[in-house]
C-alpha cells in the first residue's frame, strides 16, 4: 500500500467514525445542557481516532460488515475520552492541555468534567446494547462487548492507572512497566481489534493472530509516547512535553535510554507486523498504519 493510498484509507474511516460519534452526543436544550456540551468538548476535539481505526481495518481486512462493528468501535473511542478526562484532572496527571486545546476541566471545571466522563463511559455501554438488542441478542456482539468491558474496567485500563499512580516517584522494574503498559494502554488497544474479529467471526486461530498483533502494537505505542515525551514537540503534540520527568514515573527511556528504546521500539514494530502474515494482502493498510504509529510525531 502506498503512502498516499493508506492516508486515503485512514481519512475514509476517521471520517466514518466522527460522522458517527457526532451523531452520538448532541447538544440538547435541557437544564443539563453543559454536560453534553462538556460530553461533546472532548469526544469532538480530534485525535488519531486509533482505536476505532482498528476495528473498522480488521473488519475490512476480515471482509466483514463495518456498520455491524461500527458501534463497538465507536464505543471504545468513548471509553478512551472518557480516561483522558479523568487522566487530566488534578488529583491524576494534573494536565492543562489536550490535542492542543484547555482541558475539560480547566473549561468546565473538575466536577461537571468527572460527570462528563462518567457520561461517555456509560454511553459505550448504552451503545453496545442497543446494537446488541436490534440484533436479537447476538452472541458474537455480546462476546464483543465483553471484551471490551473487561478491557476498560479493574482488569484492565483502570488497572494500569492505579499501577502508574503509585509508581510515581519509585524507579520501577521493567516487569512492573510492562504489566502497567500492558494494561494502561495496551488493554484498549487490543480490545477493538480482538472484537472485531469476534465481530466478523473469524476462527480462534485468527483471534490469537490478531491479538498477539495487537499486543506488540498498543507496547510500541507506549514506548514511542515514552520517547516523544522526551524529544517531542508541544505544539505537534497538543500537550506538553516532559510530563513523565515532572512527575517523576520510570518509563522505556528512563530505563533503557533514548537509543535502546528506539531500537526496542522498532523490533516491537516489526514483530507487530510478523503477526499479520497469514492475512497476506488484506492486511496492507494494518501493517502502514504499524510504521506510521512508529513515524508519528503526535
Amino acid at each position: 500500500m502506498t503512502r498516499m493510498d493508506f492516508k486515503q484509507q485512514l481519512e475514509k474511516y476517521v471520517n466514518i467514525i466522527n460522522e458517527y460519534l457526532d451523531r452520538c452526543v448532541t447538544e440538547k436544550e435541557l437544564p443539563e445542557k453543559n454536560l453534553y456540551s462538556a460530553m461533546r468538548y472532548s469526544l469532538m476535539a480530534g485525535g488519531k481516532r486509533l482505536r476505532p481505526v482498528l476495528a473498522l481495518a480488521v473488519c475490512d481486512m476480515l471482509g466483514g460488515d463495518l456498520e455491524e462493528v461500527l458501534p463497538f468501535a465507536c464505543a471504545v473511542e468513548m471509553i478512551h475520552t472518557y480516561s483522558l478526562i479523568h487522566d487530566d484532572l488534578p488529583a491524576m496527571d494534573n494536565d492543562d492541555f489536550r490535542r492542543g486545546r484547555p482541558t475539560n476541566h480547566k473549561v468546565y471545571g473538575e466536577a461537571l468534567a468527572i460527570l462528563a466522563g462518567d457520561g461517555l463511559l456509560n454511553l459505550a455501554f448504552e451503545t453496545m446494547l442497543e446494537s446488541i438488542i436490534k440484533s436479537g441478542a447476538n452472541e458474537k456482539k455480546a462476546r464483543a462487548a465483553a471484551i471490551i468491558a473487561k478491557a476498560s474496567g479493574a482488569n484492565g485500563m483502570i488497572s494500569g492507572q492505579v499501577i502508574d499512580l503509585e509508581s510515581e516517584g519509585k524507579q520501577v522494574d521493567t516487569e512492573i512497566l510492562n504489566r502497567m503498559h500492558r494494561l494502561k494502554t495496551g488493554a484498549l488497544i487490543k480490545a477493538p481489534v480482538v472484537a472485531a474479529g469476534v465481530l466478523c467471526g473469524a476462527c480462534e486461530e485468527d483471534i490469537k493472530r490478531l491479538d498477539e498483533f495487537s499486543e506488540y502494537l498498543g507496547l510500541a505505542f507506549q514506548i514511542k509516547d515514552d520517547i516523544l515525551d522526551v524529544e517531542g514537540n508541544t505544539e505537534k503534540l497538543g500537550k506538553k512535553v516532559g510530563s513523565d520527568a515532572d512527575n517523576n514515573k520510570s518509563t522505556y527511556v528512563t530505563i533503557y535510554g533514548l537509543q535502546k528504546s528506539k531500537e526496542i521500539l522498532s523490533d516491537v514494530t516489526n514483530k507487530a507486523v510478523h503477526c499479520l502474515e497469514k492475512f497476506e494482502k488484506n492486511a496492507d493498510f494494518l501493517r502502514s498504519l504499524a510504521v506510521y504509529l512508529l513515524e508519528r510525531e503526535n
